[in-house]
């Protein structure tokens, strides 16, 4: 049986950390540091905005000299997020993430924030699904 997203967050910590919008790029960029994390996705009121990731402090901000202190989250965000739901299986993610080149993936219910999957959790996944049948067949051919 396959791996859905549900699975994998049971194995991950339940704290979803988040910014505002109103936030600053050196406010996110001291929490990835901080938390070792790529990327936070944007929250105001309890709804997904959009995420902000290393890549766009690079390109939005450093690259342009601007100062991070003086740049707002909601102006450097990605937003129109490609998200996923508990129930999608991990094949499903994968192919999400490698066709749009994303390496997060915020998991919600509803309009609500329940998760974030990186490319190295769905990857991990796989593997582990990949090893979990390599096993079986194993087994068949010894019976």
């Amino acid at each position: 049986m396959s791996n859905n997203v549900k699975q994998i967050l049971r194995g991950k910590s339940a704290e979803v950390l988040t910014i505002g919008p109103e936030g600053t790029a050196a406010d996110a960029m001291a929490v990835m540091v901080e938390r070792n994390i790529g990327a936070l996705p944007v929250v105001e009121s309890g709804r997904l905005l959009g995420i902000v990731s290393e890549r766009d402090l690079l390109r939005r901000v450093m690259v342009k000299g601007a100062a991070l202190g003086a740049v707002r989250v909601r102006d450097i965000m990605t937003s129109g997020v490609f998200t996923v739901e508990a129930g999608h299986d991990i094949g499903h993610c994968m192919e999400l993430m490698t066709e749009r080149r994303i390496r997060h993936l915020p998991v919600v219910e509803g309009d609500a924030l329940v998760g974030l999957l990186s490319i190295g959790d769905v990857v991990r996944a796989m593997l582990q699904e990949q090893q979990a049948t390599i096993e079986q067949l194993e087994m068949y051919i010894r019976s």
